[in-house]
């Protein structure tokens, strides 16, 4: 079976413009990226996903292998679904383009997921909130999923609502996606529902289509890069861990 990491760039971010490229102790964010894409051994190939010619020159100069697509996209699956119309694999592993701190295990997770489960077209991870401040900010998405382990329900909001309980634990979607070619191709040819219109969640399209979609917990301390506060944090880290190699 051949499974491809693919990681969805786009320069032009609403809210940080040209967050692929920021400097994080000395290499833009996209290489820091690849290499922990390049850390699972399970991938036969990796590309970068972007529409941008900087990203692109970027890559570039790291002997990183991109896919140049369409500026029409609205979000990474849109992107990642051409790269499937244009190379063909059994599984599509998306790993965020402003996820630095990638964590290899979570991605064989998803990977045994769509090996051994050939009923199963799309899966993502969940991890629980720590912080209130994440669980009651709007920017911070949030899911619900059945008994079953499928997802109900993306959502900015902070749910469940405690009007009965308080025994609840309110759990954050990662974006790691693991999609089969099928799925990705359907993707693009299913209709944007209202849900995902207001919410800006791109796996709600499946969920409004009637498509299933898997979520599966674990342990995670990965940090998007949403702000450049976020980009400080990840930058300590790092460099943290880069002293902590060489000592």
């Amino acid at each position: 079976m051949k499974v491809i990491g693919v990681i969805p760039s786009r320069y032009g971010s609403s809210r940080f413009p040209g967050k692929p490229l920021a400097d994080i102790c000395g290499k833009p964010m996209v290489w820091w990226v690849f290499k922990r894409a390049m850390d699972v051994k399970r991938f036969d190939e990796i590309y970068v996903a972007t529409d941008d010619e900087r990203v692109a020159d970027c890559c570039d100069s790291f002997s990183i292998p991109y896919i140049m697509t369409s500026k029409d996209h609205i979000n990474g699956t849109e992107r990642v679904a051409e790269v499937a119309e244009r190379i063909v694999a059994d599984v599509y592993i998306t790993l965020q383009g402003d996820e630095p701190l990638i964590e290899p295990r979570n991605v064989n997770m998803l990977i045994d997921v769509m090996l051994n489960e050939p009923d199963v077209d799309c899966v993502t991870l969940k991890t629980a909130y720590r912080d209130p401040v994440d669980v009651i900010n709007g920017t911070t998405p949030k899911v619900v999923s059945d008994l079953k382990g499928n997802v109900m329900l993306f959502t900015r909001s902070p749910v469940p609502y405690p009007k009965a309980a308080i025994g609840y634990t309110i759990y954050k979607p990662m974006g790691l996606y693991g999609f089969r070619r099928e799925a990705l191709i359907q993707y693009l040819n299913l209709c944007i529902g209202p849900i995902e219109k207001a919410e800006d969640i791109e796996l709600l399209r499946f969920i409004e289509n009637g498509i299933k979609v898997r979520i599966i917990e674990t342990e995670s301390k990965t940090i998007a890069v949403d702000t450049p506060k976020d980009l400080e944090k990840v930058r300590m880290i790092i460099s943290r861990g880069e002293r902590e190699t060489k000592t």
